[in-house]
């Protein structure tokens, strides 16, 4: 059973949620903010958990769900009839009939069991401007017991009039040291991948995780490495096929394209210090320390620069092809 201590970083969140908790002073709406993967639903559970728990732990300052009770097991197995999760058919949008049945139309029944009434509305940034207009007319004048969730990855999707509602929490980047120490203490993560994970979640404790246990991403990252180590000796025809082999992944291109830009990352950081011990790749430092010393501090620079433009290109679709012959042209001509 989840509770606040498994929650890692996030203190300011933490903290506004279990003061809420403590003082009885429960708004009727929340939205929690932040990345994909950063672990909104995990926080929406735990504070859903302990809205419902029958005997929260109040043994120290910090409320807590006690894990023990009817309603936490509940929670647990996923089954808890008043903590409600919201669905929707379409996987790029929650429409209005979505909101209209399943939270103003059994907004009315009140709690089976206890005193609240939770709804969970995940991918919040995904319902339509009728969707939040209709949950808008519940915000305006929720029953006593009722508590809106709704988590979303970009806030500023939501109507102001729905964000002027709600309390707005923001998930916050977590530290690498916290990140790294969860992979090494918890998942039984080795040092040097645990370092490799961190860099690339960035603060992002769900994608370190993922990337800790992906067999997909350790494959990438060496092709990716391999790639880049011999790209000087390589056709551009090559280099394309090479890197259309991605799209056999479950990878997001944008993880590719962040293993690319660490790469680079160290080949910079090395030609200013020469200290290995900072490098995410050092094991490779041999050909990180050949790019160094025949690359020029603005082709590094150039390369770095073309690989935020390319991330931009793919992400607003522009022809995945076209895009990497750009970029991998920019790299040969710089490394």
């Amino acid at each position: 059973m989840a509770k606040f201590a498994d929650i890692i970083g996030q203190e300011q969140i933490k903290e506004h949620l279990q003061n809420a908790l403590k003082r009885n002073k429960v708004s009727h709406a929340y939205i929690i903010n932040g990345e994909r993967s950063s672990g909104k639903e995990f926080v929406a559970k735990v504070f859903a958990a302990a809205l419902q728990c029958e005997n929260p732990d109040v043994s120290s300052d910090v409320p807590e769900p006690c894990g023990a009770c009817h309603s936490c097991k509940q929670m647990a197995s996923g089954n808890q009839p008043d903590v409600i999760y919201v669905s929707h058919e379409k996987p790029g949008t929650i429409g209005v009939e979505d909101i209209r049945t399943q939270i103003n139309g059994t907004m009315a029944i009140k709690p089976y069991a206890g005193s609240r009434k939770v709804y969970i509305v995940n991918e919040g940034e995904k319902m339509t401007v009728q969707a939040q207009n209709a949950l808008l007319k519940t915000l305006e004048e929720p029953p006593e017991y009722a508590v809106i969730l709704i988590l979303a990855t970009n806030v500023e999707a939501l109507l102001p009039t729905i964000l002027s509602r709600c309390v707005v929490l923001n998930m916050k980047p977590v530290k690498d040291s916290q990140v790294k120490s969860f992979l090494m203490k918890t998942m039984q993560v080795p040092d040097y991948k645990a370092e490799v994970c961190v860099a690339f979640a960035r603060g992002n404790i769900g994608k370190a995780k993922m990337l800790a246990v992906s067999e997909d991403f350790d494959r990438v990252k060496e092709e990716a490495v391999t790639l880049l180590k011999y790209i000087n000796d390589m056709e551009i025809s090559e280099i394309v096929a090479a890197i259309k082999k991605i799209n056999e992944y479950k990878l997001d291109v944008n993880d590719y394209m962040d293993i690319l830009a660490i790469w680079y990352r160290d080949v910079l950081l090395f030609k200013a210090t020469h200290d290995v011990n900072h490098l995410i790749f050092r094991e490779e430092i041999q050909y990180i320390r050949k790019v160094a010393d025949r690359s020029t501090y603005e082709g590094i620079e150039s390369v770095i620069s073309a690989l935020d433009k390319a991330k931009g290109r793919l992400n607003a679709n522009v022809n995945f092809d076209l895009t990497m012959e750009l970029l991998l042209l920019t790299i040969k001509e710089n490394s």
